[in-house]
């Protein structure tokens, strides 16, 4: 039977009938606020597209629509074939996830920070009990925001950066703060103005490296220099790595957990990028916290934990087959057949005299563009372009506003190289 409200009811009126008004149901007023929605910008942009060519898409980060990046793919699928036809996969997952799964989980990033140390010494080891398992990294992002969410509080996040964050943060309550990535110093923060943003009420600073969408992976020095800002403020870092070991051009990859002992830090990550399987919606968070200041942290996301349910248990199961060293080499293909990419858009983009890319991209799968809007006719933003590139070209680039760009770039897009270089060279 539908609620009283939503339907038109009769009243009696000196012997005759009268409809009432139908009265609307409300809803959170704080969903009304979010702004930010890469999803939905891309679905109005792709209703434009011109019919009479194919649309080449740089617009998201998922590389599996093309046959290449899944050559050679190892035999974790089989690992997931045999998780569906066993019945120990059947029942509720634990709440913080299986126990292989998150031992899994633990042993590689142990592994990544001790390739990064260069030494038998690893500056923090990852221990099962550190691993909570999410449906995909979008929802450790929320619950990461809304376990050290406090009324009047801030976050600091970079800018450009990921719109989720924002998202997160109006639907968390707390105010977001942005630090700028200059073009000028390869997209790395000046720690002074990150020093300046912060004050009593800040709760944390999140860090995407390798980033999206800038391309730029961060040296070893600088993830120094936020780690002991983050210290003198006492606060967590987020370490959003996502792209974690995706990096190219000579540069390496430094998780943030590096320096957890200067500064707690909560890393998260996911399978989507790296093992190619986004449609999985497999991610984890990792509270890295040698010194105990996160024991709270810990306890209320294990709180939270018990009341959201996490990942699939057959995705589960599949986990220590995906990151066991086996697939070394097809992650290694990855990584190359993504710089190919970027060096073919990047080449192409430097032809075009509107279009400035600062710096070639070392990481990731996106690139970020500036627009020169003064010298193409009837276009005044960002949006315009990107409308306008689809119309008469069907190529799909994102909005630079919808990553919040830097303020120093008028008008400027986000444009992934998850594509073959066939397909970016179609694009120029």
């Amino acid at each position: 039977m539908a609620p009283i409200s939503q339907v038109s009811t009769e009243e009696k009126n000196n012997g005759g009938t009268t409809a009432t008004k139908t009265k609307m149901i409300g809803c959170n007023t704080v969903l009304r606020e979010v702004k930010y929605s890469i999803r939905g910008v891309m679905a109005e942009l792709q209703a434009l597209s011109n019919t009479e060519k194919t649309v080449i898409s740089l617009g998201t980060g998922d590389p599996t629509a093309y046959p290449q990046f899944l050559g050679g793919r190892p035999p974790f699928i089989d690992s997931l074939s045999s998780a569906f036809t066993s019945s120990l996969t059947d029942s509720y997952a634990p709440s913080f996830g299986l126990p292989p799964a998150r031992r899994a989980v633990a042993e590689h990033l142990t592994k990544v920070l001790k390739l990064c140390a260069r030494s038998e010494v690893v500056p923090f080891h990852v221990s099962d009990a550190d691993v909570f398992l999410t449906s995909g990294a979008t929802q450790a992002i929320h619950l990461v925001l809304t376990i050290l969410s406090s009324a009047g509080g801030n976050i600091l996040l970079p800018r450009p950066g990921f719109p989720l964050y924002d998202s997160a943060c109006d639907l968390a309550g707390v105010r977001c703060r942005y630090y700028d990535l200059l073009p000028s110093r390869r997209w790395e923060a000046d720690p002074t103005q990150i020093r300046s943003l912060a004050d009593d009420r800040t709760l944390a600073i999140v860090v995407i490296n390798p980033n999206n969408p800038s391309g730029a992976t961060f040296s070893a020095h600088h993830l120094f220099q936020i780690a002991e800002i983050a210290r003198d403020l006492n606060i967590p870092i987020i370490a959003d790595e996502v792209y974690g070991g995706m990096v190219f051009g000579g540069v390496s990859f430094v998780p943030m957990a590096s320096f957890a002992h200067l500064a707690p830090v909560i890393t998260i990550g996911s399978l989507a990028k790296r093992w190619m399987v986004p449609g999985w919606r497999l991610g984890w968070l990792v509270i890295c916290d040698p010194q105990g200041t996160l024991q709270r942290v810990r306890e209320a996301t294990e709180i939270l934990m018990n009341v959201y349910s996490g990942p699939a248990s057959v995705i589960q199961a599949a986990v220590p087959t995906v990151l066991s060293d086996a697939n070394e080499e097809f992650h290694e293909n990855v990584v190359m057949l993504l710089e190919l990419s970027a060096d073919t858009l990047f080449r192409g983009l430097e032809k075009i005299e509107v279009l400035r890319c600062y710096c070639r991209p070392q990481g990731s799968m996106f690139v970020m563009v500036e627009v020169d809007t003064t010298r193409l006719l009837g276009i005044e933003s960002d949006m315009d372009f990107a409308k306008e590139l689809m119309k008469e070209e069907s190529i799909l680039v994102v909005p630079g506003a919808q990553a919040q760009a830097y303020e120093g770039m008028t008008s400027s897009t986000a444009s992934s190289f998850a594509s073959s270089s066939h397909e970016s060279l179609q694009a120029q």
